[in-house]
């Protein structure tokens, strides 16, 4: 979702109709552009029934070329040259003084909460690789510490290093308001709420925001083989780096980094309205079937198997076999998202391993050992 007019726009064909005579696709340029969160539905032909249908393997081929010709640009590529991810560039006491670019709202009418798509401009001066997060330290005093600043929040990136206008320049934080509830009265508290998430979701464009960074080494995205299986599991706002890797992957022509493995996120929130990134996730699917997978666990409108709540674990046992196999063959999995969705992963994965006759500490050990295991949680 770019916000600069000269470079969130790109053009690129798609097969509108059939000409017999002629045995191939007829091609129309469309111009998508990324601030319209309809740009993945708009353009959502289903490549792979119409080729079924039609049966030419010009078409075929024809398609794929469109689906990787509609990758955006990005600058500067000096951002690939490091061997190492940038780390800690600003400290809390000397934090970076950045400038909110946009803040968007995420979800739909009828999400529990609010989410926001917040874009930072860092000036290329706070660098950072996918998977890293900020720090972002909130205006005002301590109230623990009078006198001193706040303490330094974490957020997860959710942008690539290019960011979300493809130049370098920005980062974005997907961040939950975090709102409290008098259990007695059933009323917001304002006083109790979050400071740094409302701090950030009620920004403006202009407004200053102070920075840390960037840090993290746990979530960073193996590209040593890039046709390597990543299996990512998140719930809510913890699909912010994943959605930095799959930009990545498939939205961005990255000279040096061409992804031909498999990608499988799991995506656990509440409902439909809930969802995040929606929209992208989705072209991804419909342009790169083969090497994208995408399931979704809405807990208020899914049963599982057992006629309970749907969460993201259920859809783990779901697909359990193919994800050890997956596991077995080298594939990198990672979590990301509420500390509370952990234990309930780590039941499934112990009682899959049991019934596979294996040892889950044994199987976890090994993938720790391996580094093909990441989990960042809050």
């Amino acid at each position: 979702m770019a916000h600069s007019a000269a470079v969130s726009q790109v053009s690129f064909a798609v097969p509108v109709g059939s000409d017999s005579t002629l045995g191939r696709s007829v091609l129309k340029p469309h111009i998508i552009s990324f601030s319209d969160k309809s740009w993945g539905p708009s353009l959502a032909l289903d490549l792979k029934s119409r080729n079924a249908r039609l049966q030419n393997r010009f078409i075929v081929c024809m398609s794929v070329q469109q689906a990787s010709r509609s990758k955006v640009s990005v600058s500067p590529i000096e951002y690939e040259d490091d061997k190492e991810p940038p780390l800690n560039l600003y400290k809390p006491k000397e934090p970076y003084t950045a400038t909110i670019v946009s803040v968007e709202r995420l979800v739909g009418p009828k999400a529990p909460g609010e989410t926001c798509h917040i874009v930072i401009d860092h000036g290329g001066n706070v660098p950072y690789w996918e998977g890293q997060s900020y720090g972002v330290i909130p205006p005002g005093e301590n109230p623990k510490k009078p006198g001193a600043p706040h303490n330094v929040r974490l957020y997860s990136i959710a942008s690539t290093r290019y960011g979300d206008n493809f130049d370098g320049k920005t980062a974005t934080l997907c961040v939950r308001r975090a709102l409290y509830y008098d259990p007695e009265t059933g009323k917001e508290d304002p006083s109790k709420g979050g400071i740094c998430s409302n701090f950030l979701c009620n920004s403006k464009p202009g407004d200053k925001v102070q920075i840390t960074g960037p840090s993290g080494k746990i979530m960073l995205l193996p590209e040593d083989n890039p046709n390597a299986t990543h299996i990512m599991i998140a719930t809510g706002t913890g699909v912010a780096p994943f959605r930095g890797y799959l930009r990545r992957m498939f939205m961005e022509d990255v000279p040096r980094y061409k992804f031909g493995g498999l990608a499988w996120l799991f995506l656990g929130v509440a409902n439909s309205d809930s969802l995040l990134y929606d929209d992208e996730f989705t072209k991804y699917l419909q342009d790169y079937p083969d090497h994208f997978r995408y399931d979704k666990a809405l807990s208020r409108e899914q049963k599982n198997k057992s006629g309970g709540k749907m969460y993201v674990q259920d859809k783990i046992e779901e697909y359990s076999d193919e994800i050890f196999k997956l596991l077995d063959g080298g594939a990198h999995i990672y979590f990301c998202g509420l500390k509370g969705m952990m234990p309930g992963i780590q039941d499934t994965l112990k009682k899959v391993a049991q019934q596979r006759g294996e040892s889950w500490e044994q199987k976890l050990s090994q993938l720790k050992k391996n580094k093909q295991w990441h989990v960042e949680v809050y």
